[in-house]
């Protein structure tokens, strides 16, 4: 038996002589793959086809198994078909609707899959007829428009955006699909902002809008205009950016609920015992599973908002009730940590519900906080090429917020002070922190601690050269900030200088094995330069003069490593070679750090001999550095607190053609039309005649 025939609804099988019987819907898709018109000797063809149940696997089947000679034959059913499809979906008859939508999708689907090397104009002529195809579209837009800003079914508007979603990523390749040229000039845009501004039809489709929303602003964004682009960089009304960001903070929050509660389910009970009887190879095996289901889909779509839209800044510092306290959700949440992502919603309870009682014992939250606690979990493990990209994509989201003037404000800002607890990696060396003991800061605070933290737990074999690079400009764009406002943030320095003087000890102890991939002295110069920073405007900015003198105390501590690398910088920059240049930058950038240590080591050991001790305490090595300021001699180095901006053309844009390649096949793979089984609709519009 053929692959179709297997797919085509059989009924029963009487006896081996005898073919088994099939589904009447399948009868008719087999007239309509006939040469002859279905409609010639049954006028009531179509209206019949549209009150049967679809079939999608045998259609899509049906469509795949044709072969070119074929498809000349039967052109002109399957424009016909598309044509029907379309007008079905005015029909006041319900089940008409839904069945022309599966069917489109199906149509959509099948043409593609048979056709992947065609042109987009073939596929276009092969569904509707090239001449007609600009009104054929243009009425199914607008069929679409109005289903999904009428008042009818909900569940019609989820089967419109699960068929949009189906249309946007039947290429794998999104700038591809000719088809989509239009989508973009009959705008849907409108339709998307509806869904997000209204409570209720944003907590049953948000995220289906949120998502194909995302995907068409990434239509061809760098060949021509999208008007997706321009109409969403432009939006101000406050209903529709707050209901986009409610969208993607409860998804984040659902992926940060199920990652704690699955490391709390890890750490206890019989898993624990287990454990310790047999190793971690179930507890590794669970982590795994769990950090593989990144949400990039949600994530891109944050990135655009940000990115594309100034208005949309405000929207990550609004403050609502912690979301994820509760470790067990009153109702039963419909997605697991395996479950498909880029089509099914997280658990929507928040956004049916915006205005929670404010308990004023309760932590309040905000998108910004949602996001650091999901970047902690993703950029924990950067192993394979999947995770490495998120924490990319985290990464750029955080440069785009940290060069952002208003964000800038709010971060800094002393009147909202936030806890957060950032997911930390375990490590042998470190004890687990605990939450309780986190104060109340700016969030600034938990930014710059998310950075070290990556920092501290990423140097090794496989090093993400790109992740470290933008963590430091991040670290580097906030000191511009300070410095530029004298804001003087109390925050443990200590850890960062520490951290960073690390990073060069592991650039130095692997110079290298790493150098035969990276450019190691662009992030030397980088690190440097922060220290730089520190030096020669830190009076502005560090919270006291004990800070400063803290700071010198770690240069001189730590002097070892700046030593090293000076050596280093200066036996390449005298040898021919492809670093030569960039060694050489790294060499005057030294010059202040290396005049703090001739300048105070002689100092300190002369006060060691005076006063016959053998090893200073910290308290009197920086009695010494305050004693001896006057005399140090450093010179001012330009440029320190100057940048580049973030811009994502032409740099990011291979990274964000991958990613989005990467997204559509993941919701094609998982978009599903048969959610809504007949028997739930016919159960809905029950009430209709």
């Amino acid at each position: 038996m053929s692959q179709v025939e297997k797919k085509a609804g059989l009924l029963r099988r009487t006896s081996s002589s005898k073919k088994p019987l099939k589904e009447k819907v399948v009868l008719m898709y087999d007239e309509i793959f006939a040469k002859d018109d279905p409609a010639k000797n049954n006028p009531r063809f179509w209206d019949e086809l549209f009150l049967m149940k679809v079939n999608l696997e045998y259609l899509e089947s049906k469509l795949e198994s044709v072969d070119g000679e074929e498809v000349q034959r039967i052109q002109d059913n399957i424009n016909s078909l598309f044509h029907h499809c379309v007008q079905a979906l005015g029909e006041e008859h319900q089940i008409k609707v839904v069945n022309a939508l599966q069917t489109l999708c199906a149509l959509f689907r099948g043409v593609h899959q048979k056709n992947k090397s065609a042109s987009g104009f073939d596929i276009i002529n092969m569904l509707m007829g090239f001449d007609k195809a600009e009104q054929r579209m243009k009425d199914l837009m607008e069929r679409l428009d109005s289903l999904l800003c009428g008042g009818g079914s909900e569940s019609l508007k989820s089967l419109c955006l699960k068929l949009l979603l189906c249309l946007v990523t039947v290429t794998d390749n999104i700038s591809q699909n000719t088809i989509l040229e239009y989508v973009m000039i009959n705008s849907i845009f409108e339709a998307i902002l509806q869904i997000l501004s209204d409570v209720s039809s944003r907590g049953q489709h948000g995220y289906d809008a949120v998502v194909l929303l995302a995907l068409l602003v990434n239509y061809r964004k760098y060949e021509s205009v999208n008007p997706y682009i321009v109409k969403l960089s432009i939006v101000d009304d406050e209903p529709t950016l707050d209901g986009m960001g409610m969208v993607v903070h409860q998804a984040l929050t659902e992926y940060n609920r199920q990652y704690k509660d699955k490391e709390e389910e890890n750490q206890g009970g019989f898993f624990s015992t287990l454990t310790s009887m047999v190793g971690s190879m179930f507890i590794a095996d669970a982590d795994e599973k769990l950090s593989v289901q990144t949400n990039e889909a949600i994530l891109l779509a944050l990135y655009e908002a940000v990115h594309l839209n100034r208005n949309f800044i405000t929207v990550l510092a609004q403050s609502h009730p912690e979301m994820d306290i509760p470790t067990t959700p009153t109702t039963p949440t419909p997605t697991t940590p395996t479950a498909a992502l880029g089509t099914t919603p997280p658990s929507l309870d928040m956004m049916n519900n915006p205005e929670l009682p404010l308990d004023p014992n309760l932590q309040t939250s905000n998108l910004l906080i949602t996001f650091l606690k999901y970047a902690s979990i993703v950029m924990q493990d950067t192993k394979d090429e999947h995770r490495l990209n998120s924490a990319r994509l985290c990464l750029i989201i955080l440069t785009c917020i940290a060069e952002d003037q208003y964000a800038d404000a709010f971060l800094h800002d002393d009147n909202m002070n936030f806890r957060v607890n950032l997911h930390r990696m375990p490590m042998r060396h470190r004890k687990k922190a605990v939450d309780k003991n986190i104060p109340s800061r700016p969030l600034v605070c938990a930014v710059l601690d998310l950075m070290v933290e990556f920092i501290v737990t990423h140097m090794m074999k496989d090093f993400p050269m790109d992740l470290y690079l933008r963590c430091v400009q991040i670290i580097h764009k906030l000191l511009c900030y300070q410095k530029k406002c004298r804001i003087r943030l109390h925050y443990t320095w200590r850890e960062l200088w520490s951290a960073l003087i690390n990073l060069l000890k592991f650039l130095l102890s692997n110079e290298t094995t790493l150098l035969a991939k990276h450019n190691i002295f662009h992030l030397a110069l980088l690190v440097v330069n922060l220290f730089n920073m520190f030096i020669t405007y830190g009076d502005t900015f560090l919270p006291t003069s004990n800070s400063y003198d803290e700071l010198y105390y770690e240069i001189v501590r730590m002097h070892q490593v700046f030593d090293n690398l000076y050596c280093m910088v200066l036996r390449v920059s005298t040898n021919t070679g492809q670093w030569k240049e960039a060694a050489s930058k790294v060499t005057h950038a030294l010059v202040n750090v290396r005049a703090i240590v001739n300048h105070f080591d002689p100092k300190i050991e002369s006060y060691a001999a005076v006063n016959h001790i053998s090893q200073l305490s910290e308290e009197q090595v920086l009695e010494v550095v305050r004693t001896n300021y006057d005399t140090l001699t450093l010179k001012l180095q330009d440029g320190l607190d100057q940048f580049e901006r973030y811009s994502e053309q032409p740099k990011e844009a291979a990274f964000f053609k991958e990613l989005v390649r990467s997204i559509s096949l993941n919701v094609r793979k998982n978009v599903s039309l048969n959610t809504l089984s007949q028997d739930v609709l016919l159960k809905e519009f029950s009430t209709i005649s």
